[in-house]
């Protein structure tokens, strides 16, 4: 299986070094010197990781061949590709590569229904899942313990508990207070004024000074 492990930026200096824009969790095993990558197009590939360190940051690596800013900047904007075995799984417990998310059926811990997981997006501050609903429209659901207490690989679904707001649909929200409100009104109730507490109104009374 072949996954985009990084997208070149622009050049850094004038001996060949290009920035990346990380797409793995792993860089130090996919993104190390010696690594063979092929490319996207596939016509600036395959390319050869050559050396590779952090500077300010951001990863700066310099592929075999390519010796000056010229050959870095042709490389802008190329994806890298690496191939990786379905099978493998990440080193860490209770971590996942991009393609094992993808698909799932996403339920809540109710088992209501929520969509399918469509898109990994890789914000700086955390992972989102980008979860496609059956009538089309999107809902972004943080990918934190918190939230998705669930994956199950062999189910082929996320567990998500989600906090009031992330997945309501507002205009069910909308039209349910409608509704409230219009039962209210028929049943002759009205809220209560504001200030007032109760049906004794002890709130009437201005506060008294203390006299001198």
């Amino acid at each position: 299986m072949q996954l985009v492990v990084a997208r070149i930026g622009r050049a850094h200096g004038i001996k060949g070094d290009v920035t990346v824009e990380v797409r793995t969790d792993e860089p130090e095993l996919r993104l190390a010197p010696g690594a063979v990558l092929a490319t996207d197009p596939p016509s600036a590939g395959p390319l050869t990781i050559e050396t590779g360190r952090v500077h300010s940051g951001r990863l700066l690596l310099r592929f075999e061949g390519v010796r000056d800013r010229t050959g870095a900047e042709a490389l802008r904007n190329t994806l890298l590709i690496a191939d990786v075995d379905p099978e493998e799984l990440p080193e860490e417990e209770d971590e996942y590569y991009d393609h094992q998310l993808m698909d799932l059926d996403v339920v809540t811990v109710d088992g209501a229904e929520v969509g399918r997981i469509t898109e990994i997006s890789h914000l700086p501050s955390q992972d989102l899942f980008v979860v496609e609903r059956p009538d089309g429209s999107e809902v972004y659901v943080p990918f934190v313990q918190e939230i998705v207490v669930e994956i199950d690989l062999e189910e082929q679904r996320a567990v998500i508990d989600p906090p009031p707001g992330l997945i309501d649909d507002r205009a069910e929200i909308a039209s349910a207070r409608q509704a409230a409100e219009e039962a209210a009104e028929e049943a002759g109730t009205t809220e209560p004024a504001e200030g007032r507490v109760g049906d004794g109104g002890g709130m009437d009374d201005e506060p008294k000074r203390d006299q001198a």
